[in-house]
């Protein structure tokens, strides 16, 4: 069996540090961070999807965490095609326009390539201290199995390289009927890290919990079962705690996950209060990851 590692997909959540998830002790950002990184050895950093990350932050993550811990970095929205804030743009690269939100398209293509330049070159701290694990593209629910979002794919490995992108789909399309093979066939033949995901199923955005390894690295998020999963706030979507024969019925498809990639990434993503903690810890015992 590959490695597996267990972590969870934030450790900055307010509704975390209210929680009583973390000692009195550990009062400051580094101090939790450090304390986060004794109790799990992965985290994904899901704040760099709203804004693209600052080198120097990406510097201070490194000398906070041990060595051997690793970030998974979710990529910036406009790079996966999800509407962007224009403030949340690099300033000297905000078009001007009364809109709130842009795309791709609507930004000049030397600024769009600037965008994937400072992005990536944030992330060199974490690549020079090998801290980096990989970087997450989550694609939007209109993102559909069709040959431009496969050749995107892609163009994605290509910018990233020698980075590990990882790809989690949120549309059915790529798992309907025979297009689950179809799917995972292209992933594999191209060594592109497919993202299995646990979430509420009957939604525009759910897929399957389909579990393939199609690389060398294998990643699972668990975004729970919350009956309000089309809800606008995020504490009420993302709320939901696994139960402890859930996670028993789960640690076996993990193993068996892990048994087909030399590396294995568990990310629980039921973020709120000390859920994702919780569960996470109850998985690591369960998996003895």
């Amino acid at each position: 069996m590959g490695e597996i590692k267990v972590g969870t997909a934030s450790w900055t959540d307010r509704t975390l540090l209210d929680s009583g998830w973390y000692p009195q002790t550990a009062d400051t950002p580094e101090k939790r961070l450090a304390y986060y990184a004794r109790q799990f050895p992965l985290v994904e950093v899901d704040a760099t999807y709203y804004s693209p990350p600052a080198e120097r932050t990406a510097r201070l993550w490194v000398e906070r965490t041990p060595p051997g811990f690793t970030f998974n970095i979710k990529a910036f929205s406009l790079l996966t095609g999800h509407p962007t804030r224009v403030s949340a743009l690099y300033k000297d690269l905000r078009p001007d326009t009364d809109k709130r939100n842009l795309y791709p398209d609507d930004l000049p293509a030397q600024a769009y390539e600037e965008v994937w330049t400072r992005f990536l070159t944030a992330l060199d701290p974490l690549v020079e201290a090998g801290k980096l694990g990989a970087v997450l593209f989550q694609f939007p629910p209109w993102f559909t199995i069709k040959r431009a979002n496969k050749e995107y794919l892609l163009e994605v490995q290509r910018r990233c390289r020698p980075l590990r992108p990882v790809f989690e789909f949120r549309h059915a399309s790529w798992f309907d009927g025979d297009n689950a093979d179809e799917t995972l066939d292209f992933l594999r033949r191209h060594e592109l890290a497919y993202v299995c995901v646990d979430m509420p199923q009957g939604h525009r955005n759910s897929v399957p919990p389909v579990l393939a390894a199609t690389a060398d690295l294998a990643v699972v998020r668990f975004h729970g079962h919350s009956d309000k999963w089309t809800s606008t706030d995020i504490h009420e979507k993302f709320g939901y705690r696994y139960s402890a024969r859930e996670l028993r019925d789960w640690a076996p498809k993990l193993r068996e996950l892990a048994d087909a990639a030399d590396r294995t990434h568990v990310l629980m993503n039921n973020c709120y209060r000390d859920y994702a903690q919780t569960n996470g810890q109850q998985l690591q015992d369960l998996l003895g990851a």
